[in-house]
């Protein structure tokens, strides 16, 4: 495609070429995410979860034990790890060389996540943490000022550098400058570690008004400065069903209305739960502006 950032991305020693639009399906292992429909709870329902987002075409399987959705209760890093280990032993036994993204803030899942079952991407929705809306400000000092010494950083930016696995940064900003402004040094903080892999996520939905999403939208395009991969996870999300006024179960036209729009406006990864509507929305955006 010809509006798509030429970048591949090293997954567990699988190249992965961004520059063909991929498809990352949604696996939430919790009881209370915002979409009930992506609740995957009993064995059964992981493992057929897992090998539909395989059938249906997509190349990612994004893993989250975690809900962030508004008002969700918090899960306690015990908690958290014995949802996500369970899951990725289902996960394993029915898809064993799927490529796993882990949907995670908390350094000790993803190091678990990585080493023990071979994951092959940290998806951040924290942005690092860095303002402690997670649990405790990791890595900045009284003043809310990010420290720049090496024991300061994030502890999940350290974390993805020791194991070196690519890393979804997402914004938490509602404000396309204060996101900018922010990515840029957050990306400059990973470079300094040594994490070679980093793809931006504009963050949709996470600390953003209605109409700053859709700002945030019209001007995404911005992104592209950094010349990393941008991800779009707007899969069923509130700036589409309250916009329309309806509800998650019936915001799927509105998400392929937006996913088609971010990858005109050069997003390489979509992050759904619809993956089969999404593999064919790919297919007919690239027919469309060819190659």
């Amino acid at each position: 495609m010809k509006n798509l950032l030429d970048y591949t991305i090293n997954a567990n020693g699988r190249l992965i070429d961004l520059s063909e639009p991929q498809v990352m399906g949604i696996l939430n292992v919790t009881p209370d995410s915002f979409y009930a429909g992506s609740r995957k709870q009993s064995e059964k329902e992981i493992a057929d979860r897992a090998e539909q987002i395989i059938r249906e075409g997509g190349s990612m399987i994004d893993i989250g034990a975690f809900s962030t959705r508004p008002g969700a209760a918090q899960v306690t890093a015990d908690e958290e790890m014995e949802r996500m280990r369970r899951a990725l032993q289902i996960v394993r036994e029915v898809q064993p060389e799927a490529l796993l993204s882990i949907d995670t803030f908390r350094p000790e899942v993803a190091k678990m996540s990585v080493e023990e079952f071979g994951a092959a991407i940290i998806n951040d929705v924290s942005e690092g943490n860095i303002n402690g809306a997670f649990g405790g400000a990791d890595a900045t000092n009284p003043n809310g000022e990010m420290e720049h010494d090496d024991n300061k950083y994030p502890a999940i930016f350290r974390m993805v550098a020791k194991l070196g696995v690519p890393y979804i940064l997402m914004s938490t900003h509602g404000d396309m400058k204060d996101i900018i402004l922010n990515f840029a040094r957050e990306v400059q903080l990973l470079r300094d570690l040594g994490a070679k892999d980093i793809i931006l996520d504009p963050g949709f939905g996470f600390g953003k008004t209605l109409e700053q999403n859709y700002t945030l939208l019209d001007n995404m395009e911005q992104l592209k400065a950094f010349n990393l991969p941008i991800l779009v996870g707007v899969s069923r999300k509130s700036m589409i069903f309250k916009l329309l006024g309806s509800s998650p179960a019936e915001a799927l036209n509105g998400t392929t209305v937006i996913n088609t729009m971010s990858l005109l406006k050069g997003a390489s990864i979509l992050r759904v739960h619809d993956v089969k509507e999404c593999v064919e929305t790919v297919k007919i955006v690239k027919a469309t502006v060819g190659e």
